[in-house]
């Protein structure tokens, strides 16, 4: 034991078929969220204030690329944003909610095939 180093046997796995990384859970199936972080999801209670709004923004945005028109869906949340706007209506509690839907029934990312073909402003290239 030259350099003297230790693992953590809580810090490793071996033979696992799903593991979590960085708030990603990584299996066959490809790149998913961190289920952990959909239960908080889901309990996550309505902002009263800019504060609770940008921790909500700052967990829903670190999983913007696995939601569609995401930047379309929360804009009415955005728009709070802007100073003195604070003020929670309607369009922001259906962006709010359709966020938590989104964040909680997210798709599996798969990586692309090596010998797929994709088409790219008229061109066409294989991997």
């Amino acid at each position: 034991m030259k350099h003297k180093l230790c693992v953590r046997q809580a810090k490793y796995s071996f033979g696992a078929s799903r593991v979590e990384y960085l708030r990603h859970a990584i299996s066959a199936e490809g790149d998913s969220t961190d289920s952990k972080k959909i239960d908080v999801v889901k309990r996550w209670p309505i902002p009263n204030n800019v504060k609770e709004l940008t921790g909500f923004q700052g967990l829903a945005g670190y999983y913007r690329r696995f939601i569609k028109h995401y930047g379309i869906i929360g804009k009415p949340l955005t728009d709070q944003l802007k100073k003195d706007r604070f003020q929670w209506f309607e369009k922001a509690f259906i962006a709010f909610e359709k966020l938590k839907k989104e964040l909680t029934s997210t798709p599996v990312l798969a990586l692309a095939e090596n010998s797929a073909i994709f088409h790219c402003r008229n061109k066409s290239i294989g991997l």
